[in-house]
């Protein structure tokens, strides 16, 4: 079972390694950057939200999300990186607190 993540973690150290000599120096092309450009953000995204939401198969709502608001509100606002940090925490954290 530990065999398969062990071969994927092989082949992709094997990828990164061979990079650097088969490209020998060439830059991407402006469509390829572009593409990259355009798939990153919308891939980080979608990571996050499955982290964020995913347990298993059943989507999970807890106090995470609602921090997670809070992240894309303050960085849509352009906040300093530590103060989305310390907001998203201490939203999580008041969440968590029980009432009563």
């Amino acid at each position: 079972m530990a065999s398969l993540p062990l071969a994927l973690c092989a082949v992709s150290y094997a990828l990164k390694a061979a990079g650097p000599p088969l490209a020998g120096g060439r830059e991407l092309g402006p469509q390829a950057r572009r593409a990259l450009d355009l798939v990153s953000v919308p891939l980080l995204a979608a990571l996050i939200l499955v982290q964020t939401v995913g347990a298993a198969h059943d989507v999970v709502v807890d106090a995470r999300v609602p921090a997670l608001a809070v992240v894309a509100v303050l960085v849509w606002r352009r906040a300093p990186f530590l103060v989305v940090v310390l907001a998203a925490a201490g939203t999580a954290a008041l969440l968590r607190v029980p009432l009563g």
